[in-house]
């Protein structure tokens, strides 16, 4: 097993921890996604036209005989899209998607100022700043991880097809074309860092907006039974599954999560430049994402969300990111008290609870990226995000 270099310093005392789950994550962060990297090196070749028709085809006409006649990289790739594993059950996805949409809001606020940061400590940070693509477009990025959870909890979502099932594997094809150009590039050090958007880090990140939400959710003041918090894992399992994180590092139940979720944390390093960058880049980019874009009331905001994220994260991580220093005594159970109030007016004041939904599912829609053409085939064509097509 070769170590990158980053990861040497830390590696004796994570594997102390869990020995074997240590050796299966580092490993992993030399692995890429075989079958989208193959197909996606023949399609560079070809004219950027041929190329973005292939990808609609298969996700829109996998059956059809122009997919069936392209290279055979290509055809395993999206063959490989249509097989469901013996244990994915759409049936199974309804608890979930109920604990998903009656807490939308919650969901939003434990991303951002949870899950998102959390990741950016890790080297998954390293991908996005060389890129630019927070920095550059960091409202529109958003909004594209937004429609994606969105779908994936829309009934029928990740079913053959569906949005959600469509905007996992464009995932998974994004993730292949910036590993391909950032492995091209002068600044990708795999030496040190081993492979651009890694199995591992993919394989990391999945548990985060998985079961470290869930926790964040608690906090939040959110309330979910053991039925719709295991859905609500499924839903994120199998969506993680179509994005080519492979079964060797993708979780199987919300307690394997969390134990990926420390391993990896052991063995990542201690969060660097990039990370910092990154995490301040999130919180000062999410009042533009709901449309506040007057600096004295941005700034308001982000002082808020700042807070908020500090409690939810903790002070070490919140001070190795350089956060501002803010007390963050009583803030999750002020929060947690405004939620209780908001679930008394609903049971209280009839028409509370259907309307407040609706809102909050417009909100949703609001936050998320809709284009008006629908689902874009296009794929980064450039390492830097300015110097790429729009996608």
């Amino acid at each position: 097993m070769r170590i990158p270099n980053d990861y040497l310093a830390r590696y004796e005392a994570a594997h102390a921890a869990n020995p074997a789950m240590v050796d299966n994550y580092i490993a992993h962060t030399t692995i890429g996604d075989p079958l989208a990297d193959a197909a996606l090196a023949v399609m560079a070749e070809m004219d950027p036209h041929e190329s973005h028709r292939l990808v609609q085809l298969g996700l829109d006409e996998p059956e059809s005989d122009e997919l069936k006649r392209s290279p055979e990289a290509v055809r395993e790739f999206f063959e490989s899209t249509q097989v469901i594993p013996a244990w994915v059950e759409n049936a199974n996805f309804r608890p979930g998607i109920r604990l998903f949409h009656r807490n939308s809001q919650l969901v939003l606020g434990a991303m951002v100022g949870g899950t998102l940061v959390e990741g950016f400590s890790t080297n998954i940070s390293k991908s996005f700043f060389i890129t630019g693509r927070l920095r550059e477009h960091g409202v529109r990025r958003l909004q594209q991880n937004n429609r994606h959870m969105v779908e994936i909890f829309i009934p029928g979502g990740l079913q053959l097809g569906g949005d959600g099932w469509k905007l996992s594997v464009r995932v998974r094809l994004i993730h292949g074309q910036i590993r391909r150009l950032l492995a091209e590039s002068d600044d990708w050090d795999e030496e040190a860092w081993g492979v651009p958007i890694s199995a591992a880090h993919v394989g990391y990140a999945i548990t985060a907006f998985s079961a470290r939400v869930l926790i964040h959710l608690k906090n939040l003041g959110a309330r979910f039974n053991e039925a719709e918090r295991a859905s609500f894992m499924q839903v994120w399992r199998y969506s993680g599954y179509l994005m080519g994180i492979p079964e060797s590092i993708l979780f199987q139940n919300e307690q394997d999560a969390l134990e990926l979720f420390r391993i990896g944390g052991l063995c990542e390093p201690i969060p660097g430049h990039e990370s910092v960058a990154m995490a301040n880049s999130l919180v000062n980019s999410a009042p533009l994402l709901v449309g506040i874009s007057d600096p004295a009331e941005r700034g308001h905001l982000a002082k808020y969300i700042y807070v908020i994220s500090r409690a939810l994260i903790g002070n070490e991580l919140a001070d190795q990111l350089k956060y501002p220093h803010n007390p963050t005594f009583g803030v999750l159970r002020w929060f947690r008290l405004q939620k209780r109030y908001a679930r008394y007016m609903s049971w209280l004041v009839p028409g509370y609870a259907q309307s407040k939904s609706f809102d909050e599912f417009t909100a949703l829609m609001e936050v998320s990226a809709f284009d008006e053409a629908g689902i874009s085939y296009h794929l980064p064509d450039h390492v830097y995000d300015e110097e790429s097509q729009w996608w």
